[in-house]
């Protein structure tokens, strides 16, 4: 019998890493995932490498929020409309579900990438861990 893994079980590549530049850079990684902080690794480290992989998460986590911000915007305007057109409340519940589960969503993965950026740790983060844009 085959055992499912959790999408919240990422690969753990700190191994990959120096010891060295982990203990120098764990503060500067930790705060890469503070919305536009993501580049504070990229020019406080500029050569290490655990601050490049921090970094990509924090990005990767900004553009994702920023998607996220966006398609609850254009979701929570449609119901809006619908609701004044209908005074129908159903559509507008649902949006509003959506929108808490997407934002509770991003903030586990901040919760998330601030702790391994903090501890020492190079885990992906669930989902969207495996894009790389900063290399």
């Amino acid at each position: 019998m085959t055992q499912q893994q959790s999408p919240f079980n990422t690969p753990d590549s700190t191994n990959q890493f120096d010891p060295q530049d982990i203990n120098a850079n764990k503060v500067v990684s930790g705060f890469a995932y503070f919305g536009i902080l993501f580049f504070l690794p990229l020019v406080a480290a500029p050569q290490s490498k655990y601050g490049r992989f921090h970094a990509n998460q924090g990005l990767i986590l900004l553009l994702l929020g920023i998607a996220v911000g966006i398609v609850s915007g254009i979701l929570s305007a449609i119901s809006t409309a619908i609701f004044y057109a209908t005074y129908s409340y159903g559509l507008f519940y649902v949006v509003s579900a959506i929108t808490w589960v997407l934002s509770i969503g991003m903030f586990v993965l901040f919760i998330m990438g601030m702790i391994n950026g903090f501890t020492g740790k190079a885990k992906e983060l669930p989902l969207v861990g495996k894009i790389k844009l900063i290399k």
